[in-house]
């Protein structure tokens, strides 16, 4: 009926609710407390993270990186409670991811979910990672039923929600827009710190030659692998200069290559988008995932969002990134569902896709 709402299956809350919330898919750790008010408000208390940076060229390594997990975790947990100013006796749920993401990473912060979850007997609940990143981002943004472009290092997907499910209209058939950007940094022997996606944003802001690259979007899905080779190939080119502009017009720099992969692998994700959007006649779109961070990917989405009418939304690196407080936001959420993952049930996977979650906070 027209001006008639739809209820959402998540009571209203009767008490302040606490949580916990665990990342360590990728070479971030991070904690963060998320409360739920009885008022209906969901308030960041702390989101503490730490980033294990390798030297320029180098990626992280899962073994190496579940060790920097273990090493930083007290100190991290730690902070993030003294920052919220509560302690683990006034946590409802302690949430942890379950995947997708790498397994040394991932079994680490599980343990130690579970070893606080026996200490201080407080309940467990297994969260997928790319739900985390699209409740946060619904949370922050106030969107309300978007389009949602979930773009990281490990992930490229297009989704909506559907029937409690958020359901993949299409996704990457090989390699992540991030995995991408971040080998390609490893090529040119961009720094780590403080991630190498970022260092090529902000060296795409000094190129001034657009080079070919395969668009290479397959009805709603993309490829990016043959662009990274197509990227790697220019640097075996004799006019390329590794130190930048030698004033020869010809020349190709790093910056120019940086330009180009950004500009043709955004053009290619904005398109999908708009695919999306089209098909079930969205008005919004919900950036989400590290690469959502990035302000050309924004402003190349809000380009297309204008010319139809749409709205664009996206959060700053504090949310984008991978943090613990969007793992306590969408676990807060199943917890109050009544959803609890048992001792033995708290197993990681490297592969978990998003539309295999029963989203069952949502109308």
């Amino acid at each position: 009926m027209p001006g008639k709402t739809r209820k959402t299956p998540l009571k209203d809350a009767d008490r302040d609710y606490l949580a916990l919330g665990l990342e360590g898919s990728a070479n971030k750790l991070g904690a963060g407390i998320m409360k739920h008010s009885k008022d209906g408000a969901a308030i960041v208390l702390s989101n503490i993270r730490h980033t294990y940076i390798t030297p320029p060229g180098e990626g992280f390594q899962p073994r190496d990186t579940a060790l920097h997990h273990r090493e930083w975790a007290l100190k991290v947990i730690n902070d993030c409670l003294t920052k919220a100013g509560v302690s683990m006796h006034e946590i409802d749920c302690i949430c942890f991811t379950k995947g997708p993401g790498m397994g040394a990473p991932l079994q680490s912060v599980a343990l130690i979910a579970r070893t606080l979850s026996l200490l201080f007997s407080k309940p467990l609940v297994g969260v997928n990672h790319c739900v985390g990143h699209i409740e946060m981002g619904r949370e922050i943004t106030g969107a309300q039923n978007p389009v949602v472009l979930y773009v990281s290092g490990g992930n490229t997907q297009v989704i909506a929600y559907s029937r409690q499910c958020y359901r993949i209209f299409g996704e990457t058939l090989d390699i992540a827009v991030g995995n991408c950007l971040d080998r390609f940094a490893r090529i040119i022997n961009l720094s780590n710190d403080p991630s190498p996606g970022y260092n090529i944003e902000q060296e795409a802001k000094k190129g001034n030659r657009l080079l070919s690259l395969p668009y290479a979007t397959k009805g709603m899905d993309i490829s990016l692998s043959g662009i990274l080779s197509a990227a790697e190939t220019y640097t075996l080119d004799k006019r390329f200069r590794a130190q930048g502009a030698t004033g020869d017009e010809d020349t190709i720099t790093p910056q120019d290559l940086c330009f180009s992969l950004q500009e043709t692998v955004f053009a290619m994700l904005v398109e999908i988008t708009e695919r999306a959007m089209a098909h079930i006649g969205s008005k919004e779109v919900l950036i989400v995932g590290g690469v959502g961070s990035n302000e050309r990917l924004q402003q190349m989405m809000g380009i297309m969002a204008q010319e139809r009418q749409a709205r664009v939304f996206a959060t700053d690196e504090r949310f984008c990134i991978d943090n613990g407080i969007m793992i306590a936001q969408a676990g807060l959420l199943s917890y109050r569902m009544g959803y609890e993952t048992p001792l033995a049930k708290t197993t990681c996977t490297q592969r978990f896709r998003t539309d295999e979650v029963h989203v069952a906070w949502r109308a």
